[in-house]
């Protein structure tokens, strides 16, 4: 296997395991457990921060880079 080759590859994997994790199912599942679930209290500064970083994990999860 060439350098090209398992680059290619390792690409292709690195692709499928964010397409898995961007799925419907796997986001349900992430929001449920307790370290990944946001406090309702925490400062709107971090909320908007939190905010910007979803919307930018959803345009990669569509195939857009910023």
């Amino acid at each position: 296997m060439t350098p090209r080759d398992k680059g290619e590859k390792k690409d292709r994997i690195a692709a499928e395991i964010r397409r898995q994790l961007g799925t419907a199912a796997v986001r349900r599942f992430l929001h449920a457990l307790p370290a990944f679930r946001a406090e309702k209290d925490i400062p709107d500064r971090f909320r908007d921060q939190l905010e910007r970083l979803d919307g930018l994990e959803n345009s990669m999860a569509g195939g857009v880079r910023h």
